[in-house]
């Protein structure tokens, strides 16, 4: 159907609630607008959809939403025969009209007699993880947009393992999408329905005793944790009640929680982006830490799956650490702390995405812990929990990537802000019993295995034009190759579309992971760099690793690549 028709449709549409046919009489006034947000169906990626809010096939809306919990509703169908295992958990943060697309999504599956268990109030990620699985779940919905604007949200679908949704099943949405003609004519059931569970408070419960397991010196944090000066920022976001908890629990009682920024708000008033991998969406925190003599500030991003840090530096100045540097600490401390306790298995492993940094391997290595690579996407840190379970041949003892996302102990299956900051406050106290910081613990890591220094360039190119360059640009990388960059030799390329590893000498071999539209370019002095377009947004990215014998010299390499990116995408 042509996206001029499309917007008949929707202009012929009696039942159109009043807000969504302000928005589609606005957007005719500016017609390319009014393209954008219909000349396609709002797209799935590597963890669902997130789109603007808004009227249009190409946006987040009641329609869309009954649209792929339709879909999902027959893939339930599909692979469940009997009717008494069919069952969806949703859960919800505090962006604009997520309690209403929750309860949307809950009343298109009560309707296909598909129990739903429904959470009454605001709810972080990891606990719509936690609660798939503990309820024994066919899928879980999270409608969020993680760290997007305030005028996005999103849809985030769960497997029955409790990690983001497989690529298989995914496929069968996505042909049942094509399938569904008429979004307008999708019936739900009553929000009343004998087949809605509302759930909250028992499964709070359940998630803050598992989340009690992650600290791993109880002694250490009982002397050093009670008054360890903490900030923590929610964002705005769904976090502070769990973070809350889950802090008193562990011991730590002189956390500070920034107040304006504690209150759930979908306008994000306080802050340019809700995301904790900008330094900006530290100011409130940095002048709190100033006030109250913090020595680590904390933030979630508004559905509490990724956490920020900042730490003093020897001046006294709060530094904003990347999302590497973070899991290096946690790997670190989780490896020293096992192996003091003689609790360290033969067969762990660490697990990280192929765009994050290499830090980590290194301290594997002197573990001898195998670091095991996969592609960007949490689901697929998820899928290896689950085949070590399965198999029993491998113990899990981390996961990460770059992108501020971290795991410690697999009752979730996702990306776990509360588990996180749990951990990295330990290792706080556990350098403040040897009387350092967080700062001093990073800078031991760089003088023992080297200065490592990542970047990522993100490249944000809206609406159709910016996807049809998104995908010219990798085209080209392609069809053209990479043999040197900034004057420096390629030694190996990645193309993991066509699961192919290049030598520079001309050897070949494939790459043992699913195909997935990301290059990876190893150069002769030690650095890397991997080029992924987004599944969920329309950014294409740049990720940089090097490492050198000083952070000078590795920040000159950093800006000696990222010149030479620029120059490649004028």
């Amino acid at each position: 159907m042509l996206w001029q028709e499309q917007v008949k449709r929707w202009e012929d549409f009696t039942g159109l609630p009043v807000g969504l046919k302000a928005d589609l009489n606005q957007l005719k006034t500016t017609p390319d607008v009014l393209k954008e947000a219909f000349y396609k169906p709002l797209e799935f990626g590597t963890a669902g959809m997130r789109g603007i809010l808004g009227a249009g096939t190409n946006r987040m809306n009641s329609y869309t939403v009954r649209h792929v919990t339709e879909a999902l509703a027959r893939l339930v169908n599909q692979i469940v025969s009997e009717d008494n295992k069919k069952s969806v958990v949703i859960a919800y943060d505090s962006r604009h009209y997520s309690p209403e697309f929750a309860e949307e999504a809950a009343r298109v599956l009560a309707n296909h007699q598909i129990k739903v268990y429904l959470f009454d109030e605001l709810r972080p990620t990891p606990e719509l993880s936690f609660a798939v699985r503990e309820l024994g779940c066919v899928a879980g919905i999270m409608i969020t947009a993680s760290h997007n604007p305030a005028h996005y949200n999103g849809y985030k679908l769960y497997g029955s393992d409790g990690g983001q949704m497989a690529p298989d099943d995914i496929s069968i949405i996505v042909n049942e999408l094509q399938k569904i003609t008429d979004p307008f004519n999708i019936q739900v059931a009553d929000v009343n329905s004998d087949y809605i569970e509302m759930i909250g408070e028992k499964m709070d419960e359940l998630y803050l005793k598992e989340i009690q397991t992650v600290t791993m010196n109880q002694e250490l944090v009982a002397e050093y944790g009670k008054a360890l000066r903490i900030v923590y920022t929610p964002l705005h976001g769904v976090g502070l009640m769990m973070m809350q908890k889950a802090f008193n629990n562990a011991g730590f009682e002189s956390v500070l929680y920034e107040p304006s920024q504690s209150i759930p708000n979908g306008d994000f008033p306080t802050v340019p982006s809700p995301n904790p991998e900008e330094p900006s969406a530290f100011e409130l925190a940095f002048a709190l830490g100033e006030a109250e003599d913090a020595e680590l500030l904390i933030a979630t991003d508004p559905d509490a799956d990724r956490m920020g840090a900042a730490i003093r530096d020897n001046n006294g100045k709060y530094q904003v650490l990347t999302g590497n540097q973070i899991a290096a600490l946690l790997v670190a401390y989780i490896l020293r702390v096992k192996t003091e306790q003689a609790v360290l298995p033969e067969n762990g492993v660490v697990l990280k995405s192929i765009v994050s940094s290499e830090l980590p391997t290194a301290i594997c290595q002197k573990y001898n812990v195998e670091m095991l690579n996969v592609l960007t996407g949490f689901k697929f840190i998820a899928e290896k929990i689950e085949e070590f379970e399965q198999t029993n041949t491998q113990e899990f003892l981390f996961g990460f990537e770059e992108s501020f996302g971290f795991l410690v102990k697999p009752f979730v299956r996702d990306k776990d802000a509360i588990q996180a900051a749990l951990l990295l406050a330990e290792v706080t106290a556990y350098y403040k019993s040897q009387n350092k910081t967080l700062y001093d613990g990073l800078n031991e890591l760089f003088e023992e295995f080297g200065y490592f220094e990542e970047k990522t360039i993100s490249i944000t190119l809206p609406g159709i034009e910016g996807s049809d360059k998104i995908a010219s640009l990798m085209k080209t990388f392609r069809t053209e190759g990479l043999h040197e960059l900034a004057g420096t030799e390629v030694l190996i390329s990645e193309d993991y579309q066509s699961q192919l590893r290049l030598f520079s000498d001309g050897r070949s071999e494939q790459i043992e992971m699913l195909p997935a539209d990301v290059l990876k370019y190893y150069f002769s002095d030690d650095s890397w760099v991997a080029i992924r377009p987004s599944g969920t947004e329309p950014k294409i990215k740049f990720y940089i690793g090097v490492k050198d014998r000083s952070v000078e010299k590795a920040n000159e390499k950093i800006k000696k690549y990222e010149n030479a990116i620029y120059q490649l995408i004028k």
